[in-house]
């Protein structure tokens, strides 16, 4: 059977990328320095010494990325919004250069039919807030309603699709605890705190949004999950799933679904939360759907000598992995799904990042193969497919990601694209798996639906 035949005709197929990572331009129009601009900067911080200062230079070439996803025939375009490129100052006033940059690429992405999903916290904070306390402040939690604000009373006459935060666990535990990421913290302190903060601004964010929107808006909140399973049968190794999960999942979940923070949890990382009167109603508000990035399982064993939670995550023996390192396990997307379908009841959801890093050896004759993330992209929708089968109210898949980026600590040697970039020329080209994924939504279109 055609592994899109089990996707309905509103079935939303598109493509995501972020602004820090192909946008440019960080010095122009009055955008002011994100944490990444800083952390970037940081000797040793990031691979080959990469910055985020042209990346894509999608600034500039945007009308180019708008043709691309043209050809590729997607629905839909998830990407994010600079705040230090509106709201320069962090907060006060908006600067309107900066805006009208994204006023510009929703009218051509509503002119090429393409429907604009817009995220508003993609992890580039600017430094000025980051100097101020950054999210373990609270302070944050209401510039970002405010950053929200100016957002959607610019574009919300047009967007209906937001998100709040991606991946409010990169924000906390990456950054603010392990130190791998923007701002390169390591206070487990601090990392929950900030983590609090990030739910506190999205509750606000969305109360934010509902009152500024001129259309009905759908508002969500991304995260990225990985089902946790134990490394042997060992008591200890359970024990240990039960704390990653709580980590990776649990703390991420149970908040914004109105079932507060996970004791457990609570009390393994043995922080008080900054918890006042109203913060877990605005947390938990009322979503319209809920977004799931997906990469990679985590098999793991206890490691009471280690970093919380005390559970480290091994290698699978003889398993495929992808240039990152991360083990090939389609099964993993279906099992997440199902659970936020039957254990959240959550009644809407989309896969808005899904995809692999690859060598991308270019052909002799400039041809660009990439069969791995094919593959790797054919397995990941089938895993979408039977979860759909099985009854889970998916809404649509966003590959990861449109073009070749900088991918954050790991610089430009890691490529993720669809689209291959030629970082000297900035030229673009097609890969193979941006094709057969043209290919796959040209199918579901056609695909008979029961």
């Amino acid at each position: 059977m055609d592994i899109t035949s089990a996707f309905g005709p509103d079935f939303v197929w598109g493509v995501a990328t972020s602004a820090y990572q192909i946008e440019g331009a960080v010095h122009e129009d009055g955008r002011t320095p994100s944490i990444w601009d800083t952390f970037a900067s940081v000797p040793g911080a990031v691979d080959g010494g990469d910055t985020g200062d042209v990346a894509c230079d999608h600034y500039h070439r945007w009308r180019e990325d708008v043709g691309l996803l043209g050809t590729l025939g997607v629905d839909a375009y998830r990407f994010s919004v600079a705040w230090p490129r509106v709201i320069p100052g962090g907060s006060g006033p908006v600067n309107p250069p900066g805006l009208a940059f994204y006023d510009r690429l929703v009218d051509a992405l509503l002119e090429a039919g393409i429907r604009p999903f817009v995220t508003l916290y993609h992890w580039d904070l600017p430094q000025i807030l980051q100097d101020e306390g950054g999210w373990p402040r609270r302070d944050t939690a209401y510039r970002f309603a405010d950053y929200a604000t100016a957002v959607v009373e610019a574009l919300g006459d047009r967007v209906t699709d937001w998100t709040t935060l991606n991946e409010p666990l990169c924000s906390s535990w990456h950054g603010h605890l392990q130190g791998v990421m923007a701002p390169g913290w390591r206070d487990l302190t601090a990392a929950v705190r900030a983590s609090y903060h990030l739910h506190l601004g999205h509750g606000l964010a969305t109360q934010a949004i509902r009152a500024a929107a001129r259309r009905t808006p759908s508002i969500g909140i991304v995260n990225n999950l990985s089902p946790c399973e134990p490394a042997t049968d060992s008591e200890e190794d359970h024990a240990a799933v039960v704390r990653a999960d709580g980590h990776a999942n649990r703390w991420w979940l149970d908040p914004i679904t109105g079932r507060g923070y996970p004791q457990d949890m609570i009390d393994l990382y043995g922080v008080d939360l900054p918890i006042r009167p109203g913060d877990l109603e605005a947390i938990a508000a009322p979503l319209d759907y809920h977004g799931l990035n997906y990469y990679f399982r985590q098999v793991v064993t206890a490691d009471p000598e280690g970093p919380v939670p005390y559970a480290r995550q091994v290698e699978v023996p003889g398993a495929p992995v992808t240039a990152m390192g991360w083990e090939i396990y389609p099964d993993g997307l279906e099992r997440l799904l199902l659970r936020l379908a039957r254990e959240y009841g959550i009644e809407r959801i989309y896969v808005t990042e899904s995809g692999s890093a690859w060598p991308d050896p270019v052909g002799a004759e400039g041809e660009l193969d990439d069969r791995e993330r094919s593959a790797h992209l054919e397995g990941h929708v089938a895993a979408c497919a039977r979860a759909v089968a099985q009854g889970v109210p998916l809404a649509g898949y966003f590959a990861w990601s449109l073009l070749d980026n900088f991918e954050w600590a790991y610089g430009y040697d890691k490529r993720f694209g669809l689209v291959h970039v030629d970082y000297r020329t900035q030229a673009r080209t097609i890969k193979s798996s941006g094709h057969r994924y043209a290919a796959l939504i040209r199918d579901a279109k056609g695909a008979p639906v029961g």
